[in-house]
């Protein structure tokens, strides 16, 4: 974890109050810290730093076991480093969906915050239009394959080609990536761990439906918000589960409640302030879908209509 994180990271199972984090360095490389703790000093939870990444998903307090996620297995991890990646390696199958939202989002100073990261890919991009980037997402798989990336500048990996028939993928980023500007964290996109105020640019892509409270999401990326200067970029193909969120929680795809019909006007809707959840409000710059591809195997693609919102205040 680069030193400078531990400086403003907070504790998420204390919010909405945001209680700052001691860093204990256990051992320290150059400019990176490999392994201590974040400790907080009111609610005493010990976060762990391990090989670098810094764990702050906030503990569950239902105490019942959780069950392994999904993106924590190897064909999860082969799909989304094909699908963040596949336009860097010149693959003729791949779709240019992160070309086009990075195209989306100027130039800006301050620091950028990617929720939902996964493997990073976003993350990366930023790195060259804002002073300093970060990706959290609560896969830590997803989260370490990142950092090995942004540690090595590439990546050598198998992906799937045919039932267990494998294939090498090799990823180099472009030189004008900055991994130096970057770093990853393990963390809940619905307890960000950063203090109000915080990020000039922020990017919340095909996360909120599968978050278990997707209102809440948009009310933690908004509270770490500046309030004035700051850009947003949301993009989500609305694929509402009851898997992923209860219902009465969807932002769209019901025809009652509160957040009836649509998930982009709903979404939309809330950023320009509807029932004051989201203030001071945004306003909208543009509107459209990207289209984004992943690859499940070689002959199994799965092509997904990703609608953006791009927002400013």
């Amino acid at each position: 974890m680069i030193p400078l994180l531990a400086d403003v990271l907070i504790c998420p199972a204390c919010l909405p109050e945001e209680n700052e984090l001691v860093c204990q360095v256990s051992l320290e490389s150059q400019d990176d810290i490999v392994s201590g703790t974040l400790d907080c000093r009111s609610c005493g939870v010990q976060y762990p730093i391990s090989e670098g990444v810094a764990f702050l998903l906030p503990p569950s307090h239902d105490g019942e076991e959780t069950v392994p996620s999904r993106y924590e297995t190897p064909s999860l991890l082969s799909s989304y480093l094909w699908s963040h990646y596949a336009d860097l390696c010149q693959d003729p199958d791949a779709h240019p969906a992160y070309q086009e939202w990075a195209n989306l989002m100027e130039a800006r100073p301050g620091p950028f915050l990617d929720a939902g990261c996964a493997v990073g890919r976003f993350t990366f991009d930023m790195s060259r239009k804002y002073d300093f980037a970060v990706g959290i997402d609560n896969s830590a798989t997803f989260v370490r394959t990142a950092r090995a990336l942004r540690m090595n500048r590439g990546l050598k990996v198998e992906i799937a080609e045919e039932g267990r028939l494998t294939r090498p993928f090799h990823i180099n980023l472009p030189g004008d990536m900055q991994p130096d500007k970057i770093d990853f964290i393990v963390a809940d996109v619905t307890a960000i761990p950063f203090p109000a105020d915080l990020f000039s640019g922020l990017a919340t892509l095909n996360i909120v439906d599968k978050v278990p409270d997707p209102l809440l999401h948009l009310k933690e990326m908004d509270r770490v918000a500046l309030g004035s200067g700051a850009r947003l970029i949301f993009s989500d193909p609305f694929s509402w589960t009851e898997e992923a969120a209860d219902k009465a929680l969807w932002l769209g795809g019901t025809g009652e409640g509160p957040h009836a019909g649509r998930g982009a006007p709903n979404v939309a809707a809330l950023l320009e302030g509807r029932d004051g959840h989201l203030s001071p409000a945004w306003e909208i710059e543009r509107q459209g879908s990207v289209w984004w591809k992943i690859r499940n195997h070689a002959n199994h693609f799965e092509l997904i209509r990703s609608c953006f919102i791009k927002a400013r205040r």
